[in-house]
Parts: C-alpha cells; sequence; structure tokens
C-alpha cells in the first residue's frame, strides 16, 4: 500500500540571530513541494541553553523537520542529540558552506553571532541607499542624476517602486521615473550622468490587469482610458523608442518577480561596467 503525501508538515528554523538567513533558504526549498503546505515555527535569537530548551519543546510537541544557524557549539551539539532522539531531521545549513570555505581558504572560521547583521559599513551604506531610494521615488530625480547607482523607468504599474526598494535593500541608490508620452523626460536623465538608466516593461493584459485592479482605489481616474489596451500598447512602445533612442536597456517583468527583475538589472550593470573597462572607458 503506498503511503499518501501528507498535506503539511512542521517547519523549525531554530537561528541565534534573526532568522532571515533561514526563512530565506526555506521558502527556497518548501515551495519546490507544492502539494505540502510548510507550517513554520521560528525561533530567532537562540543564545542560551534555556532558550533553547523552549524550542526543543515545542519541537517534541510538533515533530518535523529542523533547519538551523547556531554557532555555539555546545547548543549545536545538543540539537543534534535531541532530533536524533526524536528520528527527525536536522540540518545545519551553514556548515556544508562553512567546510567548502574552510577547505579552499585553508583555515577555520571564526564564529560570529549574527556576523552578517554586523553593523558594518556595508550594512550603513544599505541604510543610506534606502534613504535616498525613499526620497526619490516615483519621478523625484535627483538634481544630479551621478547621486543615484541606477534610474528605472516605466509606464504605471511596471513595478518600478517594489524594485527601487528592493534594490535598495541591496545597497544601490535607486530612483524611478514614470513615463508619459505627452510628457517630455527631465534634461538631466538625457544629459551625460554616471546612473545606470533601465526601462521595465509588461505584456498590454498584465499591466491593463494591474492597473484594473488598482484604479478601483482611484476614483479621480478614468478607468477607460486607463486600462485601454491600445493605449498601453502605444506607451509601451513609447518606452522601446525612448530605449532604443538613448541606448537604456530594456526588461520585460510580465513574468518576472520583484527579486528576478532586480537581478536582472544588477547583471546588466556589472556587464556594462565590466564592458566599459574592457575598453578603457573606467
Amino acid at each position: 500500500m503506498v503511503q499518501s503525501q501528507p498535506s503539511y508538515f512542521h517547519l523549525h528554523l531554530v537561528s541565534d540571530s534573526t532568522g532571515e538567513t533561514l526563512t530565506t533558504i526555506a521558502k527556497a526549498a518548501s515551495v519546490q513541494y507544492s502539494e505540502t503546505r510548510a507550517i513554520e515555527h521560528v525561533y530567532p535569537l537562540v543564545r542560551t541553553p534555556r532558550q533553547l530548551t523552549r524550542a526543543l519543546q515545542e519541537i517534541e510537541q510538533s515533530p518535523g523537520i529542523v533547519l538551523c544557524t547556531i554557532v555555539n557549539k555546545t547548543l549545536s551539539d545538543d540539537i543534534d542529540r535531541r532530533c536524533r532522539e526524536l528520528k527527525i531531521p536536522c540540518l545545519h545549513v551553514l556548515q556544508p558552506i562553512m567546510k567548502a570555505f574552510e577547505s579552499y581558504l585553508g583555515t577555520a572560521s571564526t564564529p560570529l553571532v549574527g556576523g552578517q547583521h554586523v553593523l558594518d559599513a556595508d550594512y550603513f551604506r544599505r541604510i543610506d541607499a534606502l534613504n535616498f531610494t525613499m526620497a526619490h521615488d516615483d519621478g523625484r530625480l535627483p538634481d544630479n542624476m551621478s547621486e543615484a547607482d541606477i534610474c528605472i523607468l516605466g509606464i504605471s504599474r511596471t513595478s518600478k517602486t517594489p524594485t527601487s526598494i528592493y534594490l535598495a535593500q541591496r545597497g544601490f541608490k535607486t530612483t524611478n521615473l514614470p513615463l508619459v508620452p505627452q510628457i517630455e523626460l527631465p534634461k538631466r536623465l538625457t544629459e551625460p550622468h554616471s546612473a545606470f538608466v533601465v526601462c521595465l516593461v509588461a505584456s498590454p493584459d498584465r499591466i491593463a490587469e494591474i492597473r484594473r485592479n488598482r484604479a478601483m482605489m482611484m476614483a479621480d481616474r478614468d478607468l477607460d482610458t486607463y486600462v485601454d489596451r491600445s493605449l498601453i500598447s502605444a506607451e509601451i512602445t513609447y518606452t522601446r523608442k525612448l530605449s532604443a533612442r538613448y541606448g537604456w536597456p530594456v526588461i520585460d517583468v510580465t513574468r518576472r518577480s520583484v527579486e528576478e527583475t532586480a537581478a536582472a538589472i544588477i547583471k546588466l550593470m556589472h556587464d556594462k561596467k565590466a564592458g566599459a573597462e574592457d575598453a578603457g572607458e573606467v
């Protein structure tokens, strides 16, 4: 008799830091099993035996998969031992990565609890980028475009703002500008500057769908014009003509998540910089 697949399972995430790393890894893995739902139990900032005991008690009550990032060896060994007793899988998700680092570098790691969240220069760079991006959203371009790392252009509902915010969280100062065929581009955008400019487009059907949902909350919007597919197609054509005129790359976001769009932008920007370096322009 074939055992049926469970409709859900318990997923325990034990971390001595915020748990963000585990949550991201867990999501990336669990979405691969669409027929089974993961019930997440998150235990952040587990740094003492007492805190670990509380987590292990909950794990015992709802057995499942245990993922952890614990630097303290005593606590780490305690988790392993208890999971073996309960006969449930336990994976220290960073250990395989650290072993690869140690093997290649020929040196052992220096354990640091919450090391990825240390208030270092990179942390403050990301905060600065986020502040810049929030202050220069939705057409509020900086007076000096070279202050921005990235400038995103696109017609309404092409995910400019969420993409900008995600890029800011990666440390890139990002600004964005809504494209309207009847409105000329600001001169500071077309004059020489160092910001990487990219245009976003999507299919007319996709944009119309998003705009229709958005328009329900905007009583002052002319719905028929706003969601008209022929007019949207004309807006997209306008975007592509601008990109061709100024040599700006275009990304179709129809089937891309914000994260995928941001990754594509970063790659294009790095490729451009690498090409400029090869040509001796930098």
